[in-house]
C-alpha cells in the first residue's frame, strides 16, 4: 500500500466543519448548499473509514473507488459530478490551508455528462401563461403575474426572486441589483410592466405580512418573511393549468431557460447572456449553443456566397 502523507492528528469531522464554515463566510453559501455539501462529505467519509482511511488522508485510489461505487449504485452522471465537485473543493481547501501537502482529486476524471438541451416554453406559451396568471382570482393573480413576468423578463433564479428586498425595485428604475450564487451581485433589466406588477403585488401584501415582511418585495407570513420557493412553484403550476399547459413543464427554472433561449433566438450573444444569468463561467452558458444552431445555419445559407444554389465559386487572382 502506498505511503500516505503525514497529516495533522485533527479529526476529519473538524476539517469538514472548518471547510463548511469557510464556504459560509467567504463564499456566502446558502443553507441548502451547505447541507448538500455536508451530505456528500459524510457519504465519502463513511466510505473512506470503511477502507481504514480518515477523510482528510484519502488518496487517489480511495477517491476512484468511491466514484466507481457511485456509478455502480446507479447514480446519474450529473449526480456523480455534483458529489465529486464537493469532494474536490474540500481537498483543495485542505491543500490551501496546508492541512495536507497534495490534492489527490487532481488525478480524477469527472464523469462524462450527457448533452442536454434547456426545456424552454415557446413565446406563445409564455404569453398564455402570463395571461392566465393575471386572471387568477384576487391577490393570487397579482402575485402570480408579477412573478412570471419577473422570472421571464430577467432570467432570475427562484431563490433570487423570492428573496428580493423591497428596495431592489423602484418606480423610476429599469435595473435591479441581484445577489446571486456565492453572494455575487449583478444588474439585470426589468420591463416596466413587470416592475409595476411587482410593486402593486407588494403594496397589497406588505400590511398583511406584518413587520417581518416589510423588507421584502414579495412579503408573506412565512417564517422567512417572504414568499417561499414552494409557494412560488404552486402559483406557477396553478397558472399553467389555467393556461392549458402541462404543469410539469412550468417552473421557475423553465422560465429562466425560456428567457435565455428566446434572447439567443432573437440575436443575443453568449457573453451578454452569461452576465444576465449570473454564470461565473462561460462554459455553463454554452449549454445554450444548441439553441443557436438553427439561426446560425440560416445565417450562413442566407449570406455566404457558396451557400447559394447554382452559384459557382469565384476564383481569386493575386
Amino acid at each position: 500500500m502506498p505511503n500516505r502523507p503525514q497529516l495533522p492528528a485533527m479529526s476529519g469531522a473538524h476539517h469538514v466543519e472548518s471547510f463548511l464554515e469557510m464556504l459560509a463566510a467567504e463564499r456566502g453559501a446558502a443553507r441548502n448548499t451547505l447541507a448538500a455539501y455536508k451530505s456528500d462529505l459524510d457519504d465519502f467519509e463513511g466510505f473512506a473509514i470503511r477502507r481504514g482511511v480518515p477523510i482528510h488522508a484519502a488518496d487517489a485510489d480511495t477517491l476512484r473507488a468511491w466514484v466507481a461505487g457511485l456509478a455502480a449504485a446507479g447514480f446519474a452522471a450529473r449526480t456523480q459530478a455534483r458529489r465529486l465537485s464537493a469532494i474536490r473543493q474540500f481537498h483543495r481547501f485542505l491543500a490551501r490551508e496546508g492541512i495536507r501537502p497534495d490534492d489527490p482529486t487532481e488525478l480524477l476524471e469527472s464523469p462524462r455528462l450527457p448533452a442536454s438541451l434547456p426545456k424552454a416554453l415557446s413565446e406563445a406559451e409564455v404569453e398564455s401563461l402570463i395571461a392566465a396568471a393575471s386572471a387568477l382570482p384576487g391577490r393570487k393573480g397579482v402575485v402570480a403575474a408579477a412573478a412570471v413576468e419577473l422570472l421571464y423578463c430577467s432570467g432570475l433564479r427562484a431563490s433570487e426572486l423570492v428573496s428580493l428586498p423591497a428596495a431592489a425595485l423602484r418606480p423610476d428604475e429599469s435595473l435591479v441589483a441581484i445577489r446571486g450564487k456565492g453572494g455575487k451581485e449583478r444588474l439585470v433589466p426589468v420591463s416596466a410592466r413587470a416592475r409595476d406588477l411587482a410593486l402593486t403585488a407588494r403594496a397589497g401584501a406588505a400590511e398583511k405580512a406584518g413587520p417581518r415582511g416589510a423588507r421584502w418585495l414579495f412579503p408573506s407570513r412565512a417564517a422567512a418573511g417572504h414568499l417561499t420557493r414552494q409557494s412560488l412553484a404552486l402559483l406557477l403550476k396553478e397558472a399553467a393549468l389555467a393556461a392549458g399547459l402541462d404543469p410539469a413543464r412550468v417552473s421557475p427554472h423553465v422560465l429562466r431557460h425560456s428567457f435565455a433561449s428566446h434572447l439567443l433566438a432573437r440575436g443575443a450573444d453568449l457573453r451578454s447572456l452569461q452576465v444576465l444569468l449570473g454564470h461565473a463561467d462561460i462554459a455553463t452558458t454554452q449549454i445554450y449553443t444548441k439553441v443557436l444552431e438553427g439561426r446560425l445555419k440560416a445565417l450562413v445559407e442566407a449570406h455566404h456566397p457558396l451557400a447559394r444554389e447554382g452559384v459557382a465559386p469565384r476564383p481569386e487572382f493575386g
